[in-house]
């Protein structure tokens, strides 16, 4: 495929940390003990090895990728997502000697691959020029946010991930400086009558796009 010079760095740079992804889950997947983990990780991989694909695909096809990366929706398990299900969070220490990872230190790594991950597509899907590589960065961004809400979730409820709510007091405070601007201005409405039909809207807030 025809790509910019920024644009084969970035591709080449996302390829590399897909390797990297695939390779620790991976071993991952051989020694998980927690039953929920291994399944939320064996969900997962299949898509990552499809995204790794697809990035060599634009590197030596010269029509591009041809396969698609398909999105599953998000699902939020937790009843409430300010508080924390555990009543105390189990300490962590790094070690520094390790033979084999245990299951929180895979899930932990697992989430801020992800974490960075996203970053990186975002970043990338903003500087892309071809508009099927800026389509295919920005499915593997959101690719990315819903796979680490999996994970974000999952370490919620093992006490891995402190979630606690914020002061009200102070919410109420920075709320309370803020104001709702009216969307019914006439300026507002005139941009918004003289473009209708020419921003498509892709889909609502709630969906995932695809």
């Amino acid at each position: 495929m025809k790509l910019a010079a920024h644009e084969l760095h970035e591709l080449h740079e996302l390829t590399m940390s897909c390797v990297n992804s695939i390779t620790n889950m991976a071993y991952m997947l051989e020694h998980v003990q927690d039953a929920e983990l291994k399944s939320l990780l064996e969900r997962h991989f299949p898509f990552h090895v499809r995204d790794y694909n697809m990035k060599v695909e634009f590197l030596n096809q010269m029509e591009g990728a041809a396969k698609e990366l398909p999105l599953f929706k998000e699902e939020g398990r937790l009843t409430d997502y300010t508080m924390s299900p555990v009543s105390q969070y189990p300490p962590v220490q790094p070690r520094t000697q390790v033979t084999e990872m245990n299951d929180r230190e895979m899930a932990t790594a697992y989430l801020l691959t992800l974490k960075r991950a996203g970053r990186e597509y975002a970043y990338s899907a903003m500087e892309a020029a071809n508009p099927d590589l800026r389509s295919f960065l920005q499915t593997a961004f959101m690719m990315s946010c819903g796979h680490a809400y999996d994970m974000w979730q999952y370490m919620v409820e093992k006490g891995y991930y402190p979630l606690e709510p914020a002061d009200q007091t102070m919410v109420g405070k920075i709320g309370a400086t803020y104001q709702v601007v009216p969307e019914n201005q006439e300026m507002i409405q005139q941009a918004l009558n003289k473009y209708q039909g020419q921003n498509p809207v892709a889909g609502q807030s709630d969906q995932m796009y695809q």
